[in-house]
């Protein structure tokens, strides 16, 4: 499989390596870009590959929680540019589209864009129209999810990032208090900052762990001190570092930004402990705008 000048340049954007080993990995890998990336991970050169496939567009990614009703929304809407984002006419089309989804709980976007928008006696995909007659410029619904149950929301830097996170809350009148709130807020602004992959070990698929071991497998046999060691050792040291993948990559293993000397799992525990309940993060939602 041939590869472009394109090619090496993604490359070099998902894994910060220079150009003369990205052009390597890919001759190595037959112009597979995963294969480059994995190519690269085992010599060492590379960290895990970042979220940076990413869409040509503006917009914002927006999230709402209708505490009634126990739903959360995260919605994306895109936008030529980000004037445009800004713009109050703009705004208020995603809200209501948030909570247009709240209420009809619609299975996709095809099926929202059909849905009656919030509120009017025209569809989404109609109102959507008369926005971009009104502004000139083109706009799109991209994506939305939905969370059900105790959720904390959290939108960073006017719309770039969009996270939202469930909780399972004993008491589930705690979750009205003060404390929760801050501590919901602490535990989603956490996530847009560090953009955990899974909520905790136990969350990580098999085939993950399995392909990560491998990597590691690999960069243990780059190593000169480790050229003698038998193989079964190998595979022990390999999976003794994967406790370092777990907490960059597990939100509950992650050390706790605000106080890094308790993990985010300890740090709900010490909440819970103080509003005398028992709470539990159960999942959690991250938009990045353009993702």
């Amino acid at each position: 499989m041939a590869f472009t000048a394109m090619d090496v340049k993604a490359l070099r954007e998902k894994t910060g390596v220079g150009m003369m080993e990205c052009k390597k990995a890919l001759t190595e890998a037959d112009g597979d870009m995963d294969k480059a990336i994995d190519f690269l991970r085992e010599r060492g050169l590379a960290a895990a590959e970042k979220k940076s496939a990413r869409i040509a567009a503006e917009g914002v990614v927006y999230t709402y929680y209708d505490e009634a009703a126990k739903k959360a929304v995260t919605v994306e809407v895109n936008s030529e540019t980000d004037f445009v984002a800004k713009n109050d006419k703009f705004m208020d089309f995603v809200k209501g589209v948030a909570r247009t989804i709240i209420a009809t709980a619609p299975a996709d976007v095809e099926a929202l864009c059909a849905t009656g928008f919030d509120g009017t006696d025209r569809t989404v995909t109609e109102t959507l129209n008369d926005l971009i007659l009104a502004i000139g410029e083109n706009m799109k619904i991209r994506r939305f999810e939905v969370m059900d149950g105790v959720v904390a929301t959290y939108i960073h830097a006017g719309g770039s990032v969009g996270v939202m996170v469930g909780f399972d809350v004993a008491d589930e009148s705690k979750a009205a208090t003060d404390e929760f709130k801050v501590m919901g807020k602490d535990v989603a602004m956490q996530i847009a900052a560090m953009s955990p992959s899974y909520l905790d070990e136990a969350s990580v698929p098999a085939e993950v762990i399995e392909h990560e071991k491998g990597i590691l497998s690999a960069q243990l046999k780059e190593d000169p001190k480790m050229a003698n060691k038998p193989e079964q050792v190998l595979e022990k040291i390999a999976a003794g570092k994967l406790g370092k993948f777990y907490k960059e990559n597990c939100l509950a293993e992650q050390d706790f930004v605000k106080n890094p000397d308790l993990t985010v799992a300890q740090y709900a525990d010490e909440c819970a402990k103080e509003m005398g309940g028992k709470i539990a993060i159960t999942g959690f939602v991250r938009f990045a705008l353009g993702e």
